[in-house]
């Protein structure tokens, strides 16, 4: 991997910091991009805390804690990542905000970067298309906790070129992961599955098939899921669940991919899950209980 040494973060939310955990941790120098002062010390803080859980569980030891530490570096200039040998955007899914933060990069990055995106919907090609170096774009989709879970979906494009992608898919498993190739349309492999298997179980609860716990149940225990439908959306976020949605439906124009009238008006009430306290469950009590939608 010796064409990979500097990598840049844009983000340090959830996945951004997830990502440039794993990163610092692998050896890499590591730099982390947000907005503001306040948002970059929240994603170290999350990392330190994600490092010394590690730690506790006797899963990594002190000396690797601090030299993840000595190797992240947080940042509100784009201009201090103008020599990473590949960029991971790691933002909102605001097709927008991506292209505008490529952009910008790059004018200022060399030739030779690699621009990567952690995007679970939104296709490559239409960030690829706003940089002069549709070559050098690919996927990186990683999944969340992405200390944790070992897949990460390597995404080419028509344009994409061989040897990018090749170093691409190569910096993934430098990290411990697996990777996994995956062609540029919505939802890629895992999303393309897996969304429309959520919004079923949201149609099959406004039809009555079943109550919120007896389906998550019933694919807990039947099909060996670790966790039930509802579980996981309120976990990923139902807002994110809803966005998704919308753009595979885009997409594809299949009305499997269209956001169920009852996810909907949750997004209206803002029970996006885990996040706000209120999803298919409330989070409020000493345990998670289904709430009444009156079906």
């Amino acid at each position: 991997m010796a064409e990979i040494r500097k990598v840049a973060v844009l983000g340090a939310g959830l996945m951004g910091s997830g990502i440039a955990e794993v990163s610092a941790r692998a050896g890499y120098e590591t730099w982390v991009r947000e907005v503001n002062d306040e948002l970059a010390e929240r994603g170290r803080k999350a990392i330190e805390k994600s490092l010394g859980r590690a730690v506790e569980k006797g899963k990594l030891d002190a000396a690797t804690r601090d030299g993840t530490l000595a190797r992240l570096h947080m940042t509100t200039s784009l201009d201090d990542l103008r020599d990473a040998d590949i960029v991971i955007e790691a933002v909102t899914e605001n097709l927008e905000i991506k292209n505008d933060l490529f952009r910008a990069l790059d004018a200022i990055c060399k030739p030779e970067t690699i621009f990567a995106s952690n995007t679970s919907s939104l296709t490559i090609a239409d960030m690829a298309a706003a940089t002069k170096r549709p070559d050098r774009m690919v996927g990186l989709h990683f999944f969340n906790p992405v200390p944790v879970m070992k897949l990460v979906e390597v995404v080419r494009t028509i344009a994409t070129g061989e040897s990018a992608y090749r170093t691409a898919f190569e910096f993934a498993r430098s990290l411990g992961k697996e990777p996994i190739e995956a062609k540029d349309t919505s939802g890629f492999i895992v999303n393309r599955l897996l969304v429309p298997y959520m919004l079923d179980a949201i149609r099959a609860l406004e039809q009555g098939l079943g109550s919120i716990e007896d389906i998550d149940k019933g694919m807990v225990l039947g099909t060996g899921y670790p966790m039930g439908p509802f579980t996981l959306s309120d976990f990923v976020g139902n807002d994110t669940l809803y966005r998704i949605a919308e753009i595979m439906f885009d997409e594809f124009r299949e009305t499997r991919f269209a956001p169920p009238p009852l996810l909907k008006r949750m997004i209206s009430m803002g029970y996006y899950g885990r996040k706000t306290g209120k999803g298919f469950y409330d989070y409020s009590g000493e345990k998670p209980v289904p709430v009444d939608f009156g079906l």
